[in-house]
């Protein structure tokens, strides 16, 4: 596809790249490579590959990455609707891994969407603290939503806004902030002929303009003592060490840290920048060195340090949905905190434990949409369903991948259940597919009414 590359855009690696150009070029007559990352939230990478239909090797860089063939389709896999696993292109999974985020931690996510990235921080929390992802395009940030919901992840806000009006609700917020900055994507090349075709000289210095706004709003927001990776899937320098130098020439309360990275990965250069020799500390991914696209990191520390001082946002109880989600768990303990359950019209939600004072954000969804109160009775969400392990509900139907029904199940259709097969003969069940929850269905006479959502369905 080399004919398809812009001119320009050919000139600059050219000059920067000198002996190994003929390399890179050579590495766009290879196949794009596709990726899987196991979702550690619901399944231990051990686990899953006693489980695995697929043919995988391991991506070096991160624990829970995979390569894959893409004749296996995974996205076809029941696994995937149960959100075993995301899909992601192999070099996208550096930052997350790279940035570390321990339970605990306050995290954002400032340019989230589709959620690669944010899924794997939330996964990283273990359903602890709290996990923003933002985005500022509301398109992008439903499918945001709808990816953090799949993974099961339930501390989260998923907050719709332009990175200035979030920074003046948080500062001093986070201990952990990803920015992930919009770009000219010449990494992608490869992957997405179409961004090849939309390029021109001037898109790297837009974007770099943007980045700087971008990374300014996060160091606002980041605590003293916090960690910050900016990360791009770009070559061109102005948006990398460029917008690297700008942050250590404007924000000198900022550092760079070295990065462990993997040995195909290559330093950022200072020649590039400002010339400072910090900049070797950056990280930069091409094609021709490793299997993957292209993408630079950069992990710095803003200097100083800060107690923890956030409460445990808690909620005055609401006794009506208190006792009827005791009844919908019936035996079993309701498995989220009671005391940060907040019923806002009929919806009844979980919040994560944060101060409640982010008036004037955007909230796509703020905690985990538990369900709906109707007519003395609580209707289940499917958030709720994907967040739940199958043994945290008192009913449940699971099927194995090769139950015809399980496709059946996620085109929406009703299905006919023998007897013995759910662990209670009537009323709700969480369906499994190999115990890992998928939706809700509810059995009435041996038919089980299916109450997998129309926007969720395959077709």
């Amino acid at each position: 596809m080399t004919e398809q590359l812009p001119k320009a855009f050919l000139r600059r690696m050219e000059d920067m790249l000198q002996d190994e150009y003929t390399a890179f070029l050579k590495s766009y007559e290879n196949p794009r490579h596709f990726g899987l990352r196991v979702n550690t939230l619901k399944i231990s990478v051990e686990e899953f590959l006693k489980i695995n239909p697929f043919r995988l090797t391991p991506v070096p860089w991160t624990e829970n990455g995979f390569y894959y063939e893409e004749t296996d389709h995974p996205a076809k896999h029941p696994y995937y609707a149960a959100g075993l696993y995301y899909l992601q292109e192999p070099s996208a999974m550096a930052p997350a891994a790279l940035l570390p985020v321990t339970p605990g931690d306050y995290v954002l996510d400032l340019c989230a969407a589709p959620g690669g990235k944010a899924t794997e921080l939330g996964s990283k929390l273990k359903k602890q603290s709290l996990l923003v992802a933002n985005d500022i395009s509301n398109s992008r940030a439903k499918a945001l939503q709808r990816n953090i919901e799949l993974c099961g992840i339930p501390n989260s806000f998923i907050t719709n806004e332009v990175p200035a009006s979030l920074a003046k609700a948080m500062p001093e917020f986070f201990d952990k902030i990803l920015v992930d900055a919009p770009c000219s994507g010449e990494g992608m090349f490869r992957k997405e002929p179409a961004v090849a075709k939309t390029w021109d000289e001037d898109r790297p210095l837009f974007f770099a303009k943007l980045q700087r706004e971008c990374v300014s709003a996060a160091i606002s927001m980041l605590k003293p003592g916090g960690l910050m990776l900016y990360s791009t899937c770009t070559f061109a320098p102005v948006e990398n060490e460029g917008t690297v130098s700008f942050i250590l020439e404007e924000y000198p309360d900022m550092e760079l840290l070295e990065i462990d990275g993997y040995k195909g990965f290559t330093p950022g250069n200072p020649e590039w920048g400002n010339k400072n020799p910090e900049l070797s500390k950056c990280l930069r991914i091409f094609p021709h060195r490793i299997d993957g696209e292209g993408h630079f990191m950069a992990l710095m520390r803003k200097k100083g340090s800060s107690p923890q001082t956030l409460s445990d946002h808690k909620t005055k109880q609401d006794k009506e949905a208190g006792k009827l989600l005791s009844e919908f768990f019936a035996d079993k303990e309701i498995p989220f905190p009671v005391d940060r359950i907040e019923v806002r019209s009929s919806n009844v939600y979980c919040l994560p434990p944060a101060d409640n004072h982010f008036k004037g954000i955007r909230f796509l969804r703020n905690g985990l949409f538990l369900g709906e109160l109707k007519k003395n009775r609580f209707e289940p969400s499917q958030p709720l369903a994907l967040a739940l392990k199958a043994d945290d509900f008192p009913s449940r139907l699971s099927l194995s991948p090769q139950d015809e029904r399980i496709g059946r199940y996620l085109k929406g259709e009703t299905l006919l259940i023998e007897k013995g097969e759910c662990t209670r003969d009537k009323g709700w069940q969480l369906v499994c597919v190999d115990n890992f929850p998928l939706g809700f269905g509810k059995l009435v006479n041996g038919t089980l009414k299916n109450k997998y959502p129309a926007g969720w369905r395959i077709h």
